[in-house]
């Protein structure tokens, strides 16, 4: 299962540690959700869900305030006493000293954020829903033309690298060189991005190892993308029948969510980048209403219907 080091989100959210007696090292947040537990505080228990990130805002914070010291330890003993990764305070509100002594007697790491409870409840759960989705790693090379995710894949040596660095050459931006590791953060929504290790590097073969940022510049790189069209490279087979029109989509899958997909062949004398970057507008036309196989289509029943029409 998917997990992410309470470590890495204290420095992400750039948090300050209350706690620093607790060692927040092993600590590790396994759900992209987030839970304020204003219920709890008042002593309902009940479908609680403690292993989320918990994040006191104004109310709760006002409402440990109204408490005197007795119902207040009372309450944080049976509230800590639960397995929370941990508790972040939002708005620059800082808890009591007795507050911060039960949490190291329970081994609940304090965490506070100058932030509104809402603006950092959103922004924790969109990178937590990114950080923590289903993943896999495919064979392929991804980059951004024109705003758009483009998964290029085939088999090795079939010149997925020498088509990113021409797109690179003429402005466009790579995310990511042989494996492109994808997660699934929503039902409609692939993101890809590079493993670490070959981040920013493209293998041309006969040339070896080359770095795109340092060549390139800083422009010509993007750390993760939405993946919008497949382009599936395959060799050109004479005998196979390729779709000339596109009036139909066809799709490919990864984890579960669809993506269109254009199988396209490879013979000596085509550009590859031009090619990539022609489905790339043209799907983008697609999303915004315009379907250049569509309108063909209907200029040719238009000019048939008034061939009809004279004939008659």
């Amino acid at each position: 299962m998917a997990s992410i080091s309470l470590t890495k989100i204290i420095e992400k959210m750039k948090l300050e540690n209350l706690t620093p007696e607790i060692d927040v090292g092993a600590i590790r947040i396994m759900q992209p959700d987030i839970n304020r537990p204003a219920l709890q505080l008042s002593g309902y228990f009940d479908h609680f869900p403690a292993t989320r990130l918990q994040i006191i805002g104004f109310v709760e914070y006002s409402y440990i305030g109204s408490l005197s010291e007795e119902q207040e330890r009372k309450v944080l003993e049976d509230l800590l006493s639960y397995p929370i990764p941990c508790m972040v305070f939002c708005r620059d509100l800082h808890p009591d000293e007795l507050f911060r002594q039960i949490a190291i007697e329970k081994g609940v790491p304090l965490l506070i954020t100058k932030k509104a409870t809402s603006a950092f409840s959103a922004e924790i759960i969109r990178w937590l829903n990114v950080e923590l989705a289903p993943c896999i790693s495919v064979h392929g090379v991804l980059v951004d033309c024109y705003g758009e995710g483009v998964l290029i894949t085939g088999e090795s040596g079939i010149g997925k690298s020498e088509a990113a660095l021409e797109l690179i050459k003429r402005g466009h931006r790579l995310v990511t060189d042989d494996v492109v590791e994808i997660r699934k953060v929503s039902d409609d929504t692939l993101v890809g991005r590079a493993p670490d290790i070959t981040k920013n590097f493209i293998e041309l073969r006969g040339i070896g190892i080359v770095d795109v940022k340092s060549l390139f510049g800083a422009s010509c790189v993007k750390e993760t993308q939405s993946i919008d069209l497949v382009i599936r490279l395959e060799d050109w087979d004479k005998d196979k029948e390729y779709d000339r029109l596109g009036l139909e989509e066809e799709y490919t899958e990864y984890l579960g969510n669809k993506v269109v997909c254009h199988n396209i062949p490879i013979r000596p004398g085509r550009n590859l980048a031009i090619i990539c970057e022609s489905a790339a507008v043209n799907h983008r036309q697609k999303k915004m209403g315009y379907n250049a196989a569509q309108e063909l289509y209907t200029r040719v029943q238009n000019s048939l219907a008034r061939r009809r029409e004279t004939e008659e």
